[in-house]
């Protein structure tokens, strides 16, 4: 039997490729004043989005799924058949799923292999991709494992945000760094790095924000094959845009492309207007 391959929510995976792939999902929690759900399941991100702009100020928070909901996902592959599963989450400075899932893997025993994709969005959705492409193809446990890894570190997660003030209440990221972003009126570009989002770049206006978005992403292209990703909440002119910008610099170079919206979880620490870019370098 093939291994199976495990993600999390926020791998933000495009709709056109539901039911390509063999991956089972297990998701995030969303909290909005004081009324949880699971995210893509029971709360949507148009909720969060209505949630963070109302004039009063909402309690939104997110939290890991709990190691029981890894360890019924996992029994329930190896019940069924499975070789071994590779797990592949959001990285573990930005939330305590992958911890939950390491949990869950030491309970159940050696056939799970746990990844810290040390991303989020299509980052984390291109290494999860890549693991089960691998394990469709035959691949033993850890030549899905290593291939999740090596997917991983060939992808960059640039994104804009009209304001940091959600990232630092939401601890992703640090106050001076946020003071930095909100001073005289600058919009930062944000980059994930190690696993940690941190300020890549500050221009003056949204549109400047946007066309930089663009060449840093073309920047991190490199100079072979890529596919892309671009994220947004309720954007969705602004991410086509975002697109067709990058598509027409990467010319025959850029293989596939996506447009997703973001879900719940990122979309309560990141807020409305967000605008994102995710480049995967095929090798």
């Amino acid at each position: 039997m093939p291994v199976a391959v495990v993600t999390d929510s926020t791998a933000y995976l495009p709709a056109e490729l539901s039911g390509t792939y063999d991956l089972t999902v297990v998701p995030l929690t969303v909290v909005i004043n004081g009324s949880e759900g699971l995210e893509g399941e029971q709360i949507q991100p148009a909720e969060v989005a209505r949630a963070l702009r109302s004039a009063r100020r909402p309690a939104v928070s997110t939290s890991r799924p709990a190691p029981s909901q890894f360890v019924e996902a996992f029994r329930r592959l190896l019940d069924g058949g499975a070789d071994g599963i590779v797990s592949v989450h959001l990285s573990a400075k930005l939330s305590g799923t992958f911890e939950a899932a390491v949990l869950a893997a030491a309970e159940v025993g050696d056939q799970v292999r746990v990844v810290d994709s040390e991303t989020t969005g299509m980052g984390l959705g291109f290494a999860a991709l890549a693991a089960a492409t691998a394990a469709r193809n035959g691949k033993d446990l850890e030549a899905v494992r290593l291939e999740a890894v090596t997917h991983a570190a060939r992808v960059s997660t640039l994104f804009y945000v009209d304001t940091l003030e959600f990232l630092r209440r939401g601890g992703r990221i640090g106050a001076a760094s946020a003071l930095l972003g909100t001073a005289l009126s600058v919009k930062p570009i944000l980059h994930v790095v190690d696993g940690a989002i941190v300020v890549r770049d500050k221009v003056r206006t949204a549109g400047r924000a946007l066309a930089r978005l663009v060449d840093l992403s073309v920047e991190a292209a490199g100079e072979g094959d890529v596919d892309i990703a671009v994220h947004h909440l309720e954007a969705a002119d602004r991410a086509s845009a975002l697109a067709d910008a990058v598509a027409m610099r990467l010319g025959d170079r850029l293989r596939d492309s996506y447009i997703t919206e973001i879900g719940a979880v990122v979309a309560a620490h990141v807020g409305p207007g967000v605008a994102g870019i995710v480049v995967h370098r095929r090798t």
